[in-house]
């Protein structure tokens, strides 16, 4: 059996933890090892319930699997990628409590939590992250290292390009697109086109 490591003990990878322990997998393909954090104390307040190792001296090896327990991008990206490109095997997470349609294709590293709905016809990219009751319709895209927060309403033939943030409840009307890098504020209704690399915010969704 493979040992399961986190990588980042914050919320959403204390969250993780506790989605992964609810899988089928648990105890019988892996089982849960701790945490890879800059941080040893980051459980401290929490009752140190699982061990915490340190990123700089972590050396992956072929009896350890691995999440990505972090939110934002930027961050997802800077302590996952070194780890991908030193071997470690990211698992493709969907918690059992999710609902998946019919071809829904999800990258490497990608993780679906509980109440999510994907309906059918779906690309997800490389270490997407998709939050607490999100829902993704027909024909709609993700692409690499996007967060969705809780409650985001992704609709049919939306375009959400790389590296992108979306806060909760945020909703994207059918057939519009978000560019690369951008973030969309909570509770934000994206109407047209959001560009590449800003912050929209409101309803209507407009550039900060």
């Amino acid at each position: 059996m493979k040992k399961l490591l986190i990588v980042g003990a914050g919320g959403f990878g204390r969250e993780l933890y506790v989605w992964a322990s609810q899988h089928p997998d648990c105890g019988r393909a892996w089982t849960p090892a701790g945490f890879l954090d800059d941080n040893p104390a980051a459980l401290a307040p929490f009752g140190r319930f699982a061990p915490v190792h340190a990123i700089a001296s972590h050396k992956p090896s072929a009896d350890t699997l691995y999440l990505a327990g972090l939110g934002m991008p930027p961050l997802k990206e800077q302590l996952v990628a070194p780890l991908v490109a030193a071997g470690a095997e990211f698992l493709t997470f969907v918690h059992p409590q999710a609902h998946l349609g019919a071809r829904v294709k999800l990258g490497k590293g990608v993780v679906i939590c509980p109440g999510a709905i994907l309906s059918v016809d779906i690309e997800i990219g490389d270490f997407a992250m998709v939050n607490l009751n999100c829902t993704i319709g027909h024909d709609a895209t993700l692409g690499p290292w996007t967060s969705l927060s809780a409650q985001c309403d992704i609709t049919g033939h939306v375009r959400v390009a790389d590296r992108v943030f979306l806060g909760s409840r945020a909703s994207i009307i059918p057939g519009k697109s978000v560019g690369s890098r951008s973030i969309v504020g909570a509770g934000a209704v994206v109407v047209r086109d959001v560009p590449a690399g800003v912050t929209v915010v409101g309803i209507p969704a407009r550039i900060l």
